[in-house]
C-alpha cells in the first residue's frame, strides 16, 4: 500500500476542531494536555471553546492546528500496514506536523517553536503593513514576469505560495501588493484578491522573525524521518543530514511554498490517495486541482477518520 500523508496550514483552524476526537480517544487527550503543559496556557480551550479571534491569533493558530492535526494522525497511524510506503508534507505550518509524524522532532519542541514561529513573524511586521493576495488564473511564468516588471522602489511583492496552477499567493507590503494588483490584471489574472492574513507570510519581510526562531531551531534536536518528508522550500525530500534540517526551517518562513510541486512529486510516487490528516479541506481541494487522477480524502473529523478505517481495513475502496 502507497499514501501520501498531507498536513494542513494557517487558516485552516475553527473553534470546536478536533472536540470529537479529544471527547472520545485518551491519546487525543493527552496530546492537547501536553500542549497545555509546553505552552504555559489553556491552548485546548482556546481551540474547542474559542473566541474565534483569540484563536486566530498567529501564535495560538499555529500550535493548534498541528495539535488538532497531529491528533487526527496519531488516531490513524495505529491502523496503517507495516510494510505501507507513505510520504508526507504540509503546507508551511503544516510542515512541522509532518515532520513529528514521520519521527523528525518531538512534538513538544514542535508545539513550543511554531507558538514562537507565529509570535514572531506577527511582530515582524505591524499590523495593516504587510498584506498577501491571491492571483487566479494567470499562470506561475506570468506572475514572476510581473513582479519582475514593477518599479517597486523600497516597497515588497514577492511570491509566497504556489498553491496550485491558477493559484498563487504573493506577500510583501500592503503597498507593494497594491501596486501589483493592476499589472496582474492586465497581464491576464481573472481575479486579485486580498487575503484575510495578519501578515505578509513567505516574503523577505519574515526574515526578522526567522532569524529569532534560528537560535531556537538549531537546539532542537532532529531525527532522520522514518517515512519521506517532502520539504515546501524544495518541494523534494528533506536530505539524510539532519544538521540541514533547521536552516531549512528557517528559509521557509521567508521563501515560496513549492506546493504543486510538492503534491506533484507525491503523485508520481502513485499512492493510491492522499489524506488529509487535520481540519478544513484546502488542501484536498488543492490536491484536487494538481493531481486529479488521484483522490484525495481528508480526517477532520469522525466521519472521515471512520471513512479512511473502512479503506485501511478493506472494507471499502479509497474514499473521495
Amino acid at each position: 500500500m502507497k499514501l501520501a500523508v498531507i498536513f494542513p496550514g494557517q487558516a485552516s483552524q475553527q473553534v470546536g476542531m478536533g472536540r470529537d476526537f479529544h471527547t472520545e480517544y485518551p491519546v487525543v487527550q493527552d496530546l492537547f494536555n501536553q500542549a497545555d503543559e509546553v505552552l504555559g496556557f489553556p491552548l485546548s480551550r482556546i481551540v474547542f471553546e474559542g473566541p474565534e479571534d483569540e484563536l486566530t491569533l498567529t501564535a495560538n493558530a499555529q500550535p493548534a492546528i498541528l495539535t488538532v492535526s497531529y491528533a487526527a494522525w496519531k488516531l490513524l497511524e495505529p491502523f496503517i500496514p507495516e510494510d505501507a510506503e507513505i510520504t508526507m508534507a504540509g503546507h508551511s505550518l503544516g510542515e512541522y506536523t509532518a515532520l513529528v509524524a514521520s519521527g523528525a522532532i518531538d512534538f513538544a519542541d514542535a508545539v513550543r517553536i511554531v507558538n514562537h514561529r507565529g509570535k514572531y513573524m506577527q511582530e515582524a511586521v505591524p499590523v495593516g503593513q504587510g498584506k498577501m493576495a491571491a492571483v487566479i488564473g494567470l499562470p506561475l511564468e506570468k506572475i514572476e514576469e510581473v513582479l519582475v516588471g514593477l518599479d517597486l522602489g523600497r516597497e515588497v511583492a514577492e511570491l509566497a505560495n504556489i498553491n496550485s496552477p491558477d493559484q498563487i499567493a504573493i506577500s510583501g507590503s500592503a503597498a507593494g501588493i497594491d501596486m501589483a494588483a493592476k499589472p496582474m490584471q492586465d497581464a491576464g489574472a481573472k481575479r486579485f484578491v486580498e487575503l484575510k492574513v495578519s501578515a505578509p507570510f513567505h516574503s523577505s519581510l519574515m526574515i526578522p522573525a526567522a532569524d529569532k526562531l534560528k537560535p531556537e531551531l538549531e537546539a532542537v534536536k532532529f531525527n532522520n524521518p522514518r517515512w519521506p518528508v517532502i520539504a515546501n522550500l524544495t518541494a523534494a525530500e528533506y536530505p539524510a543530514d539532519t544538521n540541514e534540517y533547521p536552516d531549512m526551517l528557517y528559509r521557509q518562513i521567508f521563501s515560496p511554498v513549492h506546493w504543486v510541486e510538492s503534491v506533484q512529486n507525491m503523485a508520481a510516487r502513485q499512492p493510491e490517495g492522499f489524506i488529509e490528516a487535520g481540519p478544513g479541506k484546502v488542501l484536498k481541494m488543492l490536491v484536487a486541482k494538481i493531481s486529479r487522477e488521484i483522490p484525495c480524502s481528508g480526517v477532520g473529523d469522525m466521519n472521515g477518520f471512520k471513512a479512511i478505517l473502512a479503506f485501511l481495513s478493506g472494507e471499502t475502496g479509497f474514499p473521495c
